[in-house]
């Protein structure tokens, strides 16, 4: 809620995040519908934070698929070996006509950091991944 300044309560924010991350920590995808995204961050190494310049792999999925890949890519999310954040969609994201298919997205800090951008290709590859593309958040 904003204060009096019109700013937003960071705390509030903070506290509504973390409660999220709590529940993502143990959701598979196939459980929920109602959320739309299940989210993991990095826990280990360092990682630059994200910049105007963020981008994403994405990896279309299906319902018979989803838990297993997400388990993967958030394994590999929370040991640091992809970007900063990993997220999987729990229904069809918007546009998509068939009800079982599934989106999971990792994302990198800068599109523009073309070699980081390559080495979490090449971590996704190892974890059995070979068909994703990469978008660019800024046009």
């Amino acid at each position: 809620m904003p204060d009096d300044n019109n700013q937003p309560d960071l705390d509030l924010i903070s506290m509504v995040q973390n409660a999220r991350m709590m529940h993502d920590d143990t959701a598979r995808p196939s459980d929920y519908a109602a959320v739309y995204w299940i989210e993991c961050k990095r826990k280990h190494g360092d990682y630059p934070a994200p910049t105007p310049d963020t981008g994403e792999w994405r990896i279309r999925l299906t319902v018979d698929n989803v838990d297993d890949v997400w388990a993967k890519v958030k394994k590999a999310t929370e040991a640091g070996k992809l970007g900063y954040k990993s997220k999987v969609s729990t229904r069809p994201a918007a546009g998509q006509a068939d009800p079982d298919q599934r989106l999971l997205a990792v994302r990198t800090y800068s599109a523009t950091d073309t070699a980081d951008v390559d080495r979490i290709k090449s971590e996704l590859e190892a974890l059995g991944i070979t068909e994703m593309t990469y978008v660019r958040d800024k046009a």
